[in-house]
């Protein structure tokens, strides 16, 4: 494997402790757009009547097109900028969402969505870069760690908006409210300074930077184990308690639990990130996922649904949190693109357990669904941990 200088810091013109509160801002409606479909599934299939199986296509379908368009968004955004990226495709993403709010059956409503998670799809990588473009290696864990904790209160709110609203009104306001925060991120990013990059002179050079970077490669292949794992399951959760008899506004209160995990968790990684060792941090992760799996496979009712849902939470902080500063790090030449490869296993890897679990999830076979989430951590977490501490040793 290729071995490529990770600390590279920022100029200190340009030289942040955290991320701004605008790109938090937007994280947060990016994040509240990927999860609020989660509790709104049964209530999708009901409203357009069509089966369970094909309404989760607006999930699996979203979650792909997130992932796929990463590296577009990478690449353009080490040519044009991240701001200037942000700002246009939360405008096209704004767009989707009102398109999605007023589609008459499926398809349309399958096709704004997959347009929705192309173009929110560039928001949290590229908010990613940029507090890798302008804040030490020494302090970007700790930033990132904030910039999670607005992803967890995106991620809650969805999740419990998504429920109650969908529940009380209908599912096509949560789209039309996404769509207008959107809009109003695009219009707040306009004062966001862009950050110094590398000069690119055309797209070869940062791909081959990045898909020469052995390294790299081995991140990337653990955020599709990671996206698929954690992201991609954790989606079924609502449905699970759904299909139980749980109604869908409980339902998205009690899978809500993850953002508060998230937030929770987040600022303790942040405390613990500098002084801690990140193999460390993954190790109780992985073992946060395994056992949050573990209960459910065990039995699926509301409180055990509420407990993975917070030891998730704790999973991603701890080991989604390692590898995205490990992701920021890997090829800083190409950081963007980096990145966005990252985002894009990550969120292809979700896409690729929605869509194999359809089987599962029409069968009512949860528990067998969890218990081979709760499986798969495990040589995930030790994977990630021991070429972690080989890489720290290099």
């Amino acid at each position: 494997m290729s071995t490529c200088k990770e600390r590279q810091d920022p100029p200190e013109s340009l030289q942040l402790t955290g991320p701004p509160r605008v790109l938090s801002v937007a994280t947060f409606v990016s994040s509240f757009d990927r999860f609020v479909i989660s509790p709104m599934l049964v209530l999708i299939a009901s409203g357009l009547g069509v089966p369970l199986t094909s309404a989760v296509v607006t999930a699996s379908g979203y979650f792909l097109a997130y992932g796929l368009s990463q590296p577009l968004w990478g690449l353009l955004s080490d040519r044009f900028g991240r701001v200037r990226v942000m700002r246009a495709t939360l405008l096209a993403a704004a767009a989707a969402g009102v398109v999605s709010a007023a589609a008459p059956g499926l398809p349309a409503l399958a096709g704004a969505r997959i347009a929705a998670g192309a173009f929110f799809g560039a928001v949290v990588p590229t908010s990613l870069t940029y507090v890798g473009d302008t804040v030490s290696a020494r302090q970007r864990q700790s930033a990132l760690s904030d910039l999670m904790a607005a992803m967890a209160v995106g991620t809650a709110t969805a999740t419990a908006f998504g429920g109650v609203l969908g529940h009380l009104l209908d599912w096509r306001a949560v789209f039309a409210t996404s769509a207008a925060c959107a809009l109003l991120c695009s219009f707040a990013l306009r004062k966001l300074p862009e950050p110094p990059r590398a000069p690119v002179a055309g797209v070869g050079a940062p791909l081959r930077a990045v898909l020469r970077n052995g390294w790299a490669l081995l991140v990337f292949g653990l955020a599709f184990v990671e996206g698929a794992v954690l992201l991609g399951t954790m989606t079924l959760l609502a449905a699970a308690l759904q299909a139980n008899g749980v109604s869908a506004a409980v339902a998205g209160l009690a899978t809500a639990a993850f953002g508060v995990g998230v937030l929770g968790f987040s600022r303790l990684v942040k405390a613990l990130s500098g002084r801690t060792p990140v193999w460390v941090l993954m190790t109780v992760g992985g073992a946060q996922i395994c056992l949050g799996y573990g209960i459910v496979t065990a039995h699926i009712g509301l409180v055990t649904v509420v407990i993975t849902a917070l030891l998730l939470g704790g999973g991603w902080s701890f080991m989604h949190s390692s590898l995205q500063t490990w992701a920021t790090s890997v090829v800083p030449e190409a950081r963007g693109t980096a990145v966005a490869f990252f985002a894009a296993s990550l969120f292809i890897g979700s896409s690729v357990a929605v869509t194999a679990a359809g089987p599962l999830v029409q069968h009512g076979q949860y528990a067998l669904l969890f218990g081979i989430a709760c499986v798969l951590s495990v040589p995930l977490t030790v994977t990630a941990v021991t070429c972690r501490r080989r890489r720290s040793a290099v």
